[in-house]
C-alpha cells in the first residue's frame, strides 16, 4: 500500500508559478514511475507529466516547456514545478504511482491550483 499527499495548490494570477508537492508514504521502496494528472471543471482527467524511477520524463504537449518533474527519492516526494500557468491550466492535479512488478497504481485526493485571468 502507498498513501499519496499532494500539497502546493492555490490561486496564482495567470504567468505566475507553483510548485506541487507528492508526499509518498507505506510501500515507497516499491515505487516506480511517479505521474501528475488533473481534471479540470468539466472535463475528463488528463494527463500532465510522468517521471520514470531512471529520472526519464515526458510531459503532455500542453505543458511541454513551462512545467518540470522531479522527484526526491530520499524524501518520497516528487514535484511538479509550473510556471508562465494560464487560466486553462486551472484544475485539480492528482499525483498517481506505479508499484512493484505489476505496476498497481495508487492515487492521491488532489490538491486545485486556480488561475486567474
Amino acid at each position: 500500500q502507498v498513501q499519496l499527499v499532494e500539497s502546493g495548490g492555490g490561486l496564482v494570477q495567470a504567468g505566475g508559478s507553483l510548485r506541487l508537492s507528492c508526499a509518498a508514504s507505506g510501500s515507497t521502496a516499491s515505487i516506480n514511475a511517479i505521474g501528475w494528472y488533473r481534471r479540470a471543471p468539466g472535463k475528463q482527467r488528463e494527463f500532465v507529466a510522468r517521471i520514470s524511477s531512471g529520472v526519464s520524463t515526458n510531459y503532455a504537449d500542453s505543458v511541454k516547456g513551462r512545467f518540470t518533474i522531479s522527484r526526491d527519492n530520499a524524501k518520497n516526494t516528487a514535484y511538479l514545478q509550473m510556471n508562465s500557468l494560464k487560466p486553462e491550466d486551472t484544475a485539480v492535479y492528482y499525483c498517481n504511482v506505479m508499484v512493484g512488478v505489476y505496476g498497481m497504481e495508487y492515487w492521491g485526493k488532489g490538491t486545485l491550483v486556480t488561475v486567474s485571468s
